[in-house]
């Protein structure tokens, strides 16, 4: 995929990384600079929260590289309408896995791309529904005592962890790891 402008992503991910070299994309990571905490998800669909905090990550990118072409992301898991984050402690990912994996749930994943100079502004969300399997008490606190749900919305990355925990998902394998390569490559094509 070939751009005239340079590329952004404004994401510490290293997973949404790894997704963009894979396919071929060249681009350099900025991360940026807001506070998700102060997003409030309350009375929100889940799709809307996580397209305000995409464009809020790319929009602050963009103010500092107003020539290239910022991509934001953010992903949720929902549970019947309750926008599940990233767990703050292992008392938190425990209850979330807990949570998460008695029904299926959907990943929501929204991508903003911004480019301030020629007044560019797209942000549309993915969903897949993920169907968990029935996890035991053990594989629940090894889980959690392995840390790797540390960064993660949802608790998991079904990347490292999806043959344990997932029995099949309904939609992109990419939007649960972060960031929709489907849904992406739509949206680039608009700014061509």
């Amino acid at each position: 995929m070939r751009h005239r402008v340079s590329i952004i992503l404004a994401s510490a991910s290293p997973r949404r990384k790894q997704l963009l070299v894979e396919t071929g994309y060249k681009f350099r990571v900025v991360p940026p600079d807001i506070d998700e905490t102060s997003f409030l998800a309350d009375d929100i669909s889940s799709c809307e929260y996580t397209e305000r905090l995409a464009l809020a990550k790319a929009k602050d990118v963009a103010e500092k590289y107003p020539d290239c072409l910022v991509i934001g992301a953010d992903t949720v898991a929902d549970l019947n309408g309750q926008i599940i984050g990233k767990p703050t402690d292992e008392k938190q990912a425990e209850q979330i896995t807990v949570k998460l994996f008695r029904e299926p749930h959907k990943v929501v994943t929204a991508v903003a791309i911004i480019r301030l100079s020629s007044q560019t502004e797209i942000v549309e969300s993915d969903t897949t529904i993920v169907y968990p399997k029935k996890l035991t008490a053990e594989q629940i606190n090894a889980h959690v005592q392995s840390g790797c749900w540390q960064g993660k919305a949802g608790a998991y990355a079904i990347q490292e962890s999806g043959d344990k925990f997932v029995k099949k998902i309904e939609g992109s394998l990419s939007n649960v790891m972060g960031l929709p390569m489907e849904l992406l490559r739509r949206l680039l094509e608009r700014v061509d």
